[in-house]
Formats: C-alpha cells, structure tokens, sequence
C-alpha cells in the first residue's frame, strides 16, 4: 500500500490505522468515526494552480482553470462542502480538471452531502453529456482517493496536455475520475456519478471497494458506467446503474501490467442500459473479457440490451458466476440474457423472464415496463431516452417479499476481498453478500439512494 502520500496532515491516528492495515490486510481495522478536523483551511472561494488543505463545512469553492494536488499533498472536503467547476465543455480550456498526484478526499454524510459539480443554472438534465469541466484526473504514483456521500456531476469535457497519454488521447472525453495507481487505494461509497460524456469512472490499477453509489445516464454514444482495467483487485456491491450507454460494468484486463484484473462483482441493480453504443454486439450490463477474472453474484439486470457477457478471451477458468436475475418485456432481449458471443451459460441459481414480462422483480414503486423495448431498434440517441428511464425519478428498488429475487441470491458462496482499509471515516465499508438479489434488499441494508443526484 502507497502510506507515504496518504492523506497529509490529516492526523495521526489515520496513520496509524494504515500502517496496522499494512500488516494485517486479511483482517478488517476499524477506527471509530470522529469529527473531520480542518488542517489548513482554505479560506479563499477561486481555487487556482496547486491546492492543499481542507474545503470547510458549509462554505462553495470554485475553478475556472486546472487545479492540481501536488505528490506529498492532500485535498480534502469536510461534510457539505462544495467544489464548482466553472467551464463550458467546449474545449479544453474551457472544461477544467482537478489533477491528483497527492491524495484526494471527500468525506461528504447522508445529511451533509458534497458536490464536485458546476453552477446551479446547469445543474439539469440538459447537460447531460455535455462534459462541461474535466473530471478528476489522478497520476500513477497518485496517494488514494475517498469519495463518501458526494455528487460527481457533467464531467467529460476533452482532453489536453494535463490529461494522461497512457489514459486519453488529446480531444478525448474525459471520465468524471479516473484512478492509475496500482499500489494505492480507491474507495466510492454511497455516491453519484451522473451525466458523464464517456465512461462514468475508469480505474486502471489500484485496490477498490466501489459500493452503494448510484450511476445515472452516463455516456452518449458508448461509454461504461464503471469501467475497471488491468490491475484492479477488490470489490463492486449494491450499486445501481440507470440508463448507461454501454455496459454498467466493464472489467477488463487490457492495459497491460503484472497484477490481473480480479473482481468481485455482486449484488448490483442494472437497468436500460447498452441502448446508446454505437458499435453493434456492444454492452448492456455486465462484461468480463481479456483475461480478467472474478465472481458474479447476485445482480439484477432489467431491460439491458444484452445481459452477462463472458468473452471467449477472459480468465473463465477462474470466473464462477450463478445466482443472477434477467428481466425483459421484449424478446429481442430475452434472447441476450447470456450474450451469444460469450461463454457464458444458465447457471443453477438464476431467475429470467421466458417470455416477454415474465417473472416481474417486483420493486417497490419502479414500473419496468414503463419504456417499451419491443418498440427500438438501437443505437437510440441520447435524447430518445426519456429521463424517466435514464435517471432515478424518486423510485425505490426494494424487492417486496413477493419478488421471484427475495432470497434467492447466495451470501454463502464466497466473501469479498476486502483490498482496502476498512472502518471509521478514512476505511470502506465493504458490504457481505446478500441473500436477496439486487442492489436493494427487502431488509433495507443495501444502497440508500431514492432519489436522483440532481434531487439533492
């Protein structure tokens, strides 16, 4: 683990809790929440070239021009702070990234949420995919990034020189983070991640624990929501992905490196997705292919263009999988629950639609035929989704007790990696599996959104 950038100036209990971390990474640490100290305030509200210190409780930030969190240093947002990106989106002047080669914090609560977004009159659905400022751009050698409880909104503008060459191509859409460090730790707990240009998020190496966040409407005419390459190692839980343009998630091993992809990936919420790429036999909800490997559980898939793909060149030697649930009022999509290209089969412990409408989940208040399927033929532009399927209009996923998917998910079949620190307000909280599939499960314990990001 990458200890000598964490978190500088934070304390010095949190590095304590690392370096026991470091020795006993099978074992879970916990450090009992306390207040969130301001160490270096940042009093001035324009944020310009490099930046360190604390974002106050209560007090709006804003960036015009890149910004950037120098090796050693730390940028970290106290509970209902805000960070404004002014930009446009239409060049890469104009759509400006925070650059992160120290570490990176937002320790945002469910009642004091933070906000890494733009001005309050663009805050709506008409920026969706317009990529008005840059995202959150982190080095190889970066410290780790904690995201709790925070809206990452309309990133995706192009990229330019501060952008990585190993990760963007200048004039490439930017993703609304990006994480490169094979040694560090990136956590994203209870966030959401909407109205990106490409890819949600992209995370090239590094140790994960991606649970409970809520994934609207990203991509335009491809784009994963969560998309995890070589090096990647830990875990994706109860997250709910809503009208992505390509897959929910893809875990690949390209990009070359010694450490293989290995992801754990259960008990997620996957809805109209796939409908927007471009490219034809391209995405819908789960993808695993080049070499990576991993353990799928317990995931609801609702009218995706296709379903679980296992590619022929992924590790499916070390990939187990069962216990999914496919929903679909067209056929075209009954027929993709298993992609044709891939290897994957109808496992013991699955649930799916036979015929169009079949073996309804049964969310709480969710209709999943309000958008009929039958009816497109895609790739579907960004505006013939309407916003009742590509956002969570105040829906609620639970599974009722009468679901055909309470209870018949597996919590028993295998235990999560746990790659990251865990506890206490700098930890995870990497969640066990669940009986009930899905992201929501009929006790209440899983993700905790109800509303979209732009209802907050």
């Amino acid at each position: 683990m990458n200890k000598q950038n964490i978190l500088a100036g934070v304390g010095l209990f949190l590095s304590a809790m690392l370096l026991l971390t470091a020795c006993h990474k099978s074992e879970d640490v916990y450090v009992s929440p306390s207040e969130i100290e301001a160490s270096h305030p940042i009093t001035s509200d324009t944020l310009t070239g490099s930046v360190a210190g604390t974002l106050l409780t209560g007090k709006t930030y804003y960036f015009s021009s890149d910004i950037t969190v120098n090796a050693g240093d730390t940028l970290l947002m106290q509970p209902g702070s805000r960070l404004i990106a002014i930009g446009d989106g239409k060049s890469t002047a104009t759509s400006p990234q925070i650059t992160v080669n120290g570490s990176f914090i937002s320790l945002g609560t469910s009642t004091q949420q933070n906000y890494v977004t733009v001005v309050d009159s663009l805050r709506n659905t008409s920026s969706n995919g317009k990529g008005i400022w840059g995202g959150i751009q982190c080095g190889e050698s970066s410290g780790d990034v904690i995201i709790k409880w925070t809206h990452l909104e309309f990133a995706g503008g192009p990229a330019g020189a501060a952008a990585d060459p190993n990760v963007f191509s200048a004039g490439d859409p930017r993703n609304s983070l990006s994480y490169t460090n094979i040694n560090g730790n990136f956590i994203l707990e209870d966030s959401w991640i909407y109205g990106t240009t490409d890819d949600g998020m992209r995370i090239l190496h590094g140790h994960i624990s991606i649970m409970r966040n809520t994934f609207e409407d990203c991509g335009t005419t491809g784009g994963e929501a969560l998309n995890l390459k070589n090096g990647v190692v830990g875990d994706v839980g109860f997250n709910l992905v809503i009208g992505a343009a390509t897959n929910g998630f893809k875990v690949s091993n390209s990009g070359g490196g010694s450490v293989q992809n290995k992801t754990y990936l259960y008990n997620n919420t996957i809805l109209n997705s796939g409908f927007r790429q471009l490219k034809t036999g391209r995405g819908g909800s789960i993808d695993y292919e080049k070499g990576a490997q991993g353990l799928i559980y317990n995931n609801v898939i609702v009218n995706c263009r296709f379903g679980f793909r296992l590619t022929p060149d992924a590790d499916t030697v070390n990939t187990r999988y069962n216990n999914q649930f496919f929903y679909a009022n067209a056929q075209t999509l009954i027929n993709q629950f298993y992609a044709t290209d891939g290897k994957g089969k109808v496992q013991s412990g699955d649930i799916m639609s036979e015929t169009p409408k079949d073996n309804n989940p049964r969310f709480k208040s969710y209709d999943v035929d309000q958008f009929d399927y039958s009816t497109v033929t895609p790739p579907l532009a960004i505006s013939a989704m309407p916003t009742a399927i590509v956002t969570d209009q105040g829906y609620d996923f639970t599974l009722l007790t009468s679901s055909p998917a309470y209870q018949k998910g597996t919590a028993s079949a295998f235990q999560p990696q746990k790659t990251v620190p865990q506890g206490g307000n700098y930890g995870a909280t990497t969640m066990q599996p669940h009986i009930d599939m899905g992201a929501y499960p009929a006790d209440g314990s899983g993700n905790q959104h109800f509303v979209s990001s732009l209802s907050k």
